[in-house]
């Protein structure tokens, strides 16, 4: 019939179809019978390829990279260079969301390739070398702290993941993982440009301390804040710009001391905002967003 000829073509609802036969019907001599319009097969058009956003990716590769070699590092005892390198990380990490959302270039794959990267940069990185560098005089209790980090990253990732659009916007539920992988790396930063004596016998519990309280307080419900609500696209006033300046010149001074300080400061923020909530009888975790969206 030439109706199912595939240069034909039948117009159904204004539309020109093209048609393609059935393999069963091009058997020659076979004779074929009328067929409802309802009843032809209609050819399977294969989706085109979705392409991922260059640009924001890029960053979060970067970031990867960097959390990468701080292990590579720590293997090689560069310890310093390692804890400079999970701070380059976190800078990274901190621009690639900022680049997505200013370009338009959000994606459901950006998510969880910035997760896996995150994964890797702030929750095994910074325990491999905190580990490499002291827990391991601590025998089993340093490898137990490392792990204990290591597993909380990935609870306070999965958790963050799961409570998009739930959760308040402008607080972190529990201590970001950049803000712990600063705290570890910062420490080791800080002891090994200030020559502090590693091989004394409290030193390694100090280590052991705050790897610990880094890695507890990302699966805590202490809320500590985000920076979202922060648009830098808005105008500020001269004031801000004159208390930028005097940070950059504290953190260039003495970059180690500046950057532990800045991150410890930060690690015990949520728990001064989360007590001070309790004592004032309003809700101790992240409040939960309204049922519009809103923050």
């Amino acid at each position: 019939m030439g109706a199912f000829n595939r240069r034909n073509k039948r117009v159904i609802g204004g539309n020109v179809t093209h048609l393609r036969p059935f393999r069963h019907n091009q058997m020659r001599g076979a004779e074929i019978d009328p067929v409802d319009d309802d009843e032809l097969e209609v050819e399977y058009v294969r989706p085109r390829r979705r392409g991922i956003y260059l640009l924001p990716n890029a960053f979060t590769t970067a970031a990867l990279f960097a959390g990468f070699f701080a292990i590579v590092q720590a293997m090689n005892m560069r310890f310093d260079v390692a804890a400079i390198a999970i701070f380059a990380a976190m800078v990274l990490d901190g621009m690639d969301g900022r680049v997505a959302r200013i370009t338009n270039t959000q994606s459901a794959f950006g998510e969880q390739y910035d997760s896996l990267s995150d994964m890797t940069s702030f929750g095994v990185a910074p325990a491999l070398v905190m580990y490499e560098w002291i827990l391991k005089d601590l025998g089993k209790w340093g490898w137990i702290a490392a792990f204990v980090y290591c597993t909380c990253a990935a609870l306070r990732l999965a958790r963050f993941n799961a409570n998009i659009g739930v959760v308040d916007k402008r607080f972190f539920q529990g201590l970001p993982s950049p803000a712990a992988a600063a705290l570890v790396a910062g420490f080791v930063w800080l002891a090994i440009d200030n020559k502090l004596p590693v091989r004394e016998l409290w030193m390694p519990w100090v280590a052991f301390t705050i790897t610990l309280y880094a890695g507890l307080s990302m699966v805590t419900n202490a809320p500590f804040y985000s920076g979202k609500a922060l648009d830098v696209r808005h105008r500020v006033s001269f004031g801000v710009m004159i208390l930028v300046m005097v940070l950059f010149v504290v953190v260039s001074s003495d970059p180690p001391v500046a950057l532990f300080g800045l991150f410890v400061g930060y690690a015990i923020s949520g728990y001064v905002l989360w007590g001070w909530r309790a004592m004032h009888g309003e809700q101790g975790g992240v409040a939960r967003a309204r049922a519009d969206g809103s923050d």
